[in-house]
């Protein structure tokens, strides 16, 4: 346990980060099989409307530091071909 005022207070808000990043990463994947079930199914009109619904989530990703920059780049880069290639 934490010894000084300090680390208590950073080990309360470790907890208040840990609970935020989790969610945001259960949207993340989320949001990422969507538009993969989408892709899946065949539906290019629910595949496009998930994959826009999709990229602002993953920005948001990497604007927060939560994911790399790049791997968002990737992510919805390789999402788009499957869209595309319907």
């Amino acid at each position: 346990m934490a010894n000084t005022a300090q680390a208590r207070k950073r080990a309360r808000q470790a907890d208040t980060h840990y609970v935020r990043n989790s969610a945001q990463r259960s949207r993340f994947r989320t949001v990422l099989k969507k538009v993969l079930y989408a892709v899946e199914g065949n539906d290019k009109a629910a595949a496009e409307a998930a994959y826009k619904e999709a990229v602002p989530v993953i920005d948001r990703m990497a604007n927060k530091g939560l994911i790399h920059k790049n791997k968002a780049a990737r992510h919805k880069s390789r999402l788009n071909t499957k869209v595309k290639a319907l």
